[in-house]
C-alpha cells in the first residue's frame, strides 16, 4: 500500500495508517508549516516532503493506492467566518482534486469540520461531492466524534471515504454501530465553569457535595473546566484569549493517562489548582504517544495539537477501508 499525505500536519494520517498497514509507504507528504514540518520529520524522516500543494507537479509524483488530507477548515469552521470557498484555504481542496485527476488513486480519505456539512446551507459540502463524483469516486461520509474512540475529547470531525470506480462490497460507514469500541458508555462526565483560575478544585467539590454543572452562563470555550473523568472539550488552534490554543483547563495536578488506555485517569481533589493543559496531555487527547511535538515551542505545539487529526479515529476507518 502507497500513500499521499497531503495537509500533513504532525503527521496523524502517517501514525495512523502506518499503526494498521506497519509496511505502507508514503511516497510522500505537503506540508508548509515550519513546526509540522520539524515534528513531522522527527517521526518519519525518510518522507519527502512536497511542500506547498499548490506548486505541486501531479504528473511528476510516484503513483500510489491511497490519497489522505486534512484540507484546512479554518474556512468552514464555525469558530471562524466561514468564509469557504471565497477564502484562500478553502479553494485549497480544488488542488486536492487537480491531484486526484491526475493520479487517480484507489482510495480517499478526507477529513474536515463538521461545520463543512452545513456551510452555505449545505452547497459547499455538494459541491465537493458532486465533483468527486465527476473524478470517478463513490464516496461516503460521516461525522464521527473522538470521544468514542477512547480518547476523551469532544471532537467531531466529517470523514470522507472516496473509492475510484464503486465500493464493490467495501462500505466503511457507519463506523460505531453495534461496535463495543464505539459505544463505550459516558455517563458522568461532568462540565463545569470558573470564574477564576485561582478557585481551587476543592472548593468546587464542596459546593452541594459535588461539582457544579455550570457557575456562570455564556462562557466563552476558553474558561470551560473539565475533571479527569470528564470528556474535554474540543482543541482549538488560534491565538488569543484565555484557553488560547487548547480552549481547556484542568482542575487535576496531571492526566495520568496513557496514549494505550485514556481513560485511566484519576481526579485529585487535594488544593487543587484550575491549570491549563499540557502539551503532553493534548497529544493525548490527540491519540498520540507521549513526546510526540517535542522539539518546537509549546505555543507551536498546542497549535498543532489544535489543527491535528485524531489517530485513533484514522485507525479505525483504515482498518476498514483496507
Amino acid at each position: 500500500m502507497k500513500y499521499l499525505d497531503l495537509f500533513a500536519g504532525y503527521g496523524g494520517f502517517s501514525l495512523g495508517i502506518q499503526k494498521v498497514l506497519p509496511k505502507a509507504e508514503c511516497v510522500g507528504f505537503s506540508e508548509i508549516d515550519k513546526y509540522a514540518i520539524d515534528v513531522y520529520l522527527n517521526h518519519f524522516p525518510k518522507h519527502k516532503n512536497y511542500g506547498d500543494i499548490t506548486t505541486i507537479n501531479s504528473s511528476e509524483l510516484p503513483d500510489f493506492d491511497l490519497l489522505t488530507g486534512g484540507f484546512p477548515c479554518q474556512a468552514f469552521s464555525i469558530a471562524g467566518r466561514r468564509g469557504g470557498f471565497s477564502d484562500t484555504r478553502g479553494t485549497l481542496i480544488f488542488e486536492v482534486f487537480r491531484i486526484i485527476k491526475e493520479k487517480r488513486p484507489r482510495f480517499l480519505l478526507l477529513e474536515n469540520v463538521r461545520g463543512l456539512l452545513s456551510h452555505d446551507a449545505g452547497a459547499t459540502f455538494l459541491t465537493i461531492i458532486s465533483t468527486l463524483d465527476e473524478l470517478g469516486y463513490d464516496t461516503q461520509w460521516q461525522v464521527l466524534n473522538a470521544k468514542d474512540f477512547g480518547v476523551p475529547q469532544n471532537r467531531e470531525r466529517v470523514f470522507i471515504v472516496g473509492h475510484l470506480g464503486g465500493f464493490g462490497g467495501r462500505q466503511v460507514f457507519p463506523i460505531g454501530i453495534n461496535d463495543e469500541i464505539h459505544t463505550r458508555p459516558n455517563e458522568n462526565k461532568k462540565e463545569i465553569h470558573h470564574i477564576a483560575s485561582t478557585q481551587t478544585a476543592r472548593q468546587y467539590a464542596s459546593w452541594n457535595g459535588n461539582y457544579l454543572k455550570e457557575i456562570t452562563k455564556n462562557q466563552s470555550q476558553g474558561y470551560r473546566v473539565y475533571d479527569t473523568d470528564g470528556i474535554a472539550t474540543n482543541q482549538a488552534s488560534q491565538a488569543g484569549g484565555l484557553g488560547a490554543k487548547t480552549g481547556l483547563y484542568m482542575i487535576s495536578p496531571t492526566i495520568r493517562a496513557n496514549h494505550h488506555n485514556t481513560h485511566d485517569v484519576h481526579f485529585i481533589s487535594e488544593d487543587t489548582k484550575i491549570r491549563r493543559l499540557t502539551p503532553t496531555e493534548c497529544e493525548r487527547l490527540m491519540g498520540l504517544p507521549d513526546g510526540w511535538t517535542e522539539g518546537v515551542s509549546d505555543t507551536q505545539r498546542y497549535k498543532l495539537c489544535g489543527n491535528g487529526v485524531v489517530v485513533n479515529v484514522v485507525e479505525e476507518i483504515i482498518k476498514k477501508l483496507i
